[in-house]
């Protein structure tokens, strides 16, 4: 069942984007006692990306506070840049220095908006956090809280907060996840309401990223140039690369090897092994994923007991899979797909689903392939 409409104090964390601010202002409508603030999330905004597709920039922030002020409800900004440096960005450089792959947008789900935001929240007397994202809350007969996907399955963001506990559920407030709405139906409403952000584009890249050259930021952070060995499966050097962390699993363009396979089929990047500094390649179907272990569990309410069937979505736009899941010693997931899947690396995240519900999270740590071993 939904949980029965309250008065709440509501803190929205509004980017400065058209999805937060709608987001707002319904809460505002539903009569909660809404404030709005912007999240400061760098000690020099002008280094995030600009312009439309950043969230987290100066522009950002006074788009949000004009939104805040036709919604006609408080606002602040709040500095939490030095927090989003330790939990977002220093665990990205090193997820990337270890050879994994990491997704910045639920680790800041999980470290700061529904962690550092909603405990600052809670100590100042509000109820929740509302925030614009694409996903529903559902309250059992019990009181207990259910992440459940948005009715809409196009604009669904459930995957990125497949981080969230059971107390964090408790606070959290998606005022467009339960409605069929479209995004241009959401940016006609946004227009109506006299919000000015109502054409404003959409934000994809790494917000921190300002020039959204990811392999030149991390080449900045991890001391340059790297030189080392590019490989095929047998181990023979097939060409050399800059660093081992400009590369992800599955990865096909951008190798510069130089020269064609045998049979003259792409390559695709299979490992990446930072102890060496090589990057292993190989043939697409190398790249079939029939088992993995993942590990840093965090369940959206009751942790499953024993082995079970669910369906997973291994990145934010991915579709789903079956699998069968088991939890071992309460601390390792171990899953195993119905069928082979492609592009799964370790240090993404798996998020498991019964139905339309959200069951958990964890970080993929180790994969099985069909054709190689465990990477």
């Amino acid at each position: 069942m939904t949980e029965t409409p309250r008065r709440l104090r509501v803190l929205a964390a509004m980017s400065g984007g058209v999805d937060s601010a709608v987001a707002a202002a319904r809460a505002a409508e539903a009569g909660h006692d809404v404030t709005g603030v912007h999240l400061a999330l760098s000690a020099n905004p002008q280094s995030f990306r600009t312009g439309a597709r950043g969230c987290c920039t100066i522009e950002d922030s006074r788009d949000a506070r004009r939104a805040a002020d036709v919604i006609g409800i408080p606002f602040y900004v709040w500095d939490l840049a030095e927090r989003f440096r330790e939990d977002v960005v220093e665990d990205f450089v090193a997820e990337y220095e270890a050879g994994r792959t990491p997704n910045p947008c639920l680790r800041c789900n999980e470290k700061i908006k529904f962690a550092a935001l909603l405990d600052k929240a809670l100590a100042l007397g509000f109820d929740a956090v509302a925030t614009g994202h694409y996903a529903t809350v559902v309250v059992n007969e019990d009181g207990s809280r259910e992440l459940h996907r948005a009715s809409d399955m196009a604009k669904d963001q459930s995957y990125v907060l497949g981080v969230l506990d059971e107390r964090q559920l408790a606070h959290a407030m998606f005022p467009l996840g339960d409605t069929l709405t479209t995004k241009d139906e959401i940016r006609a409403e946004a227009e109506r309401r006299g919000l000015a952000v109502a054409k404003k584009p959409d934000s994809h890249d790494i917000c921190f990223i300002a020039d959204g050259d990811t392999q030149g930021f991390l080449a900045n952070r991890l001391g340059g140039k790297a030189e080392g060995d590019i490989l095929d499966e047998s181990g023979t050097k097939l060409g050399t690369h800059d660093g081992a962390f400009g590369f992800t699993i599955g990865q096909r363009k951008g190798l510069r090897i130089g020269h064609p396979a045998p049979d003259g089929k792409p390559r695709y990047v299979l490992d990446i092994s930072p102890v060496n500094n090589t990057v292993t390649v190989g043939p697409a179907e190398a790249l079939d994923v029939t088992s993995l272990t993942a590990i840093k569990p965090r369940w959206c309410g009751t942790p499953p007991a024993g082995s079970g069937t669910y369906t997973a979505q291994l990145r934010a736009h991915g579709g789903e899979t079956p699998v069968t899941a088991e939890l071992v010693d309460g601390s390792e997931l171990r899953v195993t797909f119905t069928e082979p899947v492609r592009g799964v690396a370790p240090g993404q995240a798996i998020v498991l689903y019964d139905g339309t519900r959200v069951v958990g999270s964890a970080t993929i740590a180790t994969t099985a392939r069909a054709a190689a071993t465990a990477v």
